[in-house]
C-alpha cells in the first residue's frame, strides 16, 4: 500500500526483474518514507499487478519527466548503473543504484564526484550491512569479547552445477558479470565497514565449473590489514554442497563461529516485510552462531548468541533521511567506489598471481 504522508518521499524504480520485486519494491512500499510512485519496465506491466496504485513508465526519459519523484532507483542489469544513475542526478533526482556500484573504479569515482556537483543524494544498495549475522559479527568484534580479532573468513556459498539460460550475470562478455561482483560487493563492503581498505589485495578467481562462455564463478580473496595484525578471508563458489561456516572470526581471546543465511531475502519471496514486525529478520535459534571465548580473566564461556536482528529497511530509513537532510548517510559512494577498486585489484592479483597494494 502506499503511504499516504503527504511527506512521502516519492519514488520511481528502474525495472522489475528480482532485484526490484524481492528487495526494493517491498522495502519501499512497507516504509511509510516513501511512496512508491512509478516503475520503468520496457514491455508489460507486471509491477502494476502487484501495486495496482502506480504509475508504469516504458523508459527512463519517462520516469525522470515525472516531477513530484525526489528519489531513482535503479535495479536494472549492471551496464546500466552508472549511465542511469548519471542521467537521474544531473535531472535532479537523489539516486540508489543496486550493487555494484560500476563496473570500474573509475566510473565509480565519476558518480561520486556528480553527486558532490549536483547535491543529489546518491548510495548503493549495499542491504547485506544489515543481514543479522553480520551485525551480530559486528558487536562482536567492538565488543572486545573475542579480544584483538586476527582473522576473519566470509563466505557466501550455492551449489549449482549448471549456468542458468538467458541470464546476463552468467555471460563471460557483460560487463559486471560472474560470482566476484555479484558476491563479492557485499562480503568486501562488509570488511570494508568493519576494518576499514585493506591495504592489500591477494585474489584468486576462477571458472571451477569450466562452463564455456561462462564468467567466474569462485573467488577466494584476501584483503591484508598488516599493520592490524590482521587478514580477511572472502570466498564464494557455486560448487559447494556441504555449506561451510558463513562467518568464522578468530581472536586472540577465542572464536566465534556462525552458520546460514540471514532470513530476510527468503522472507521477502514468501511476501514478509518489515511491517510483520514480529517475524522479519529474526533468525531461528537452531542457526544461532557459537562463541568460545575467555571473556575476562580466569572465565571461558562457550555458548551460543542469539542473532541480531536483520534490518533491510534501516537502509532506506537511512537514504530519506539523508535526503531531508537529517541523517548521514551510511553508504556513501566514496565507499562504494573502494569497494569496485577491491574487486578490480582482486581481478588483478589473480591475473598476475601476486598481492597488489591498495
Amino acid at each position: 500500500m502506499a503511504s499516504t504522508s503527504a511527506a512521502a518521499i516519492k519514488v520511481g524504480v528502474v525495472g522489475f526483474g528480482m532485484s526490484a520485486r524481492v528487495f526494493h519494491c517491498p522495502l519501499i512500499d512497507s516504509n511509510p518514507n516513501y511512496e512508491l510512485a512509478a516503475v520503468v519496465e520496457r514491455h508489460g506491466q507486471k509491477s502494476k499487478q502487484k501495486y495496482p496504485h502506480i504509475q508504469v513508465v516504458h523508459s527512463i526519459d519517462e520516469l525522470l519527466a515525472i516531477k513530484d519523484i525526489k528519489l531513482v532507483v535503479v535495479t536494472t542489469p549492471n551496464d546500466t548503473h552508472v549511465p542511469y544513475a548519471k542521467q537521474a542526478m544531473l535531472s535532479g533526482k537523489n539516486c540508489v543504484v543496486e550493487k555494484p556500484f560500476a563496473v570500474t573504479e573509475d566510473e565509480a569515482r565519476d558518480l561520486a564526484r556528480i553527486s558532490k556537483q549536483t547535491g543529489k543524494v546518491l548510495s548503493v544498495f549495499q542491504n547485506r550491512r544489515w543481514d543479522g549475522d553480520f551485525l551480530t559479527v559486528k558487536r562482536l568484534v567492538t565488543s572486545g569479547l573475542l579480544g584483538n580479532v586476527v582473522e576473519i573468513e566470509s563466505r557466501f556459498d550455492r551449489f549449482r552445477t549448471f549456468r542458468k539460460e538467458n541470464a546476463w550475470r552468467e555471460e563471460s562478455d557483460f560487463p559486471g558479470s560472474g560470482v566476484l561482483y555479484d558476491l563479492g560487493a557485499h562480503l568486501f563492503d562488509q570488511i570494508v565497514d568493519l576494518f576499514g581498505v585493506p591495504e592489500y589485495v591477494t585474489g584468486t578467481v576462477r571458472n571451477e565449473r569450466q562452463i564455456q562462455g561462462a564468467p567466474d564463478d569462485s573467488f577466494l580473496v584476501v584483503l591484508d590489514y598488516p599493520s592490524k595484525n590482521l587478514k580477511a578471508v572472502c570466498r564464494a563458489g557455486m560448487l559447494v554442497r556441504d555449506k561451510p561456516a558463513r562467518f568464522t572470526v578468530l581472536g586472540s581471546n577465542g572464536t566465534f563461529t556462525k552458520y546460514g543465511l540471514d532470513v530476510q531475502e527468503d522472507q521477502l519471496k514468501l511476501g514478509v516485510t518489515p511491517k510483520d514486525a514480529s517475524v522479519f529478520g529474526k533468525d531461528k535459534e537452531a542457526q544461532y552462531g557459537v562463541l568460545d571465548s575467555e571473556i575476562s580473566p580466569g572465565i571461558h564461556m562457550r555458548g551460543t548468541v542469539t542473532t541480531a536482528d536483520g534490518c533491510y529497511a534501516s537502509y532506506y530509513d537511512n537514504v530519506a533521511g539523508a535526503i531531508r537532510g537529517t541523517k548521514k548517510l551510511v553508504v556513501t559512494p566514496e565507499q562504494a567506489a573502494d569497494v569496485i577498486r577491491i574487486i578490480e585489484l582482486a581481478k588483478q592479483s589473480s591475473d598476475e598471481r601476486q598481492s597488489l597494494a591498495f
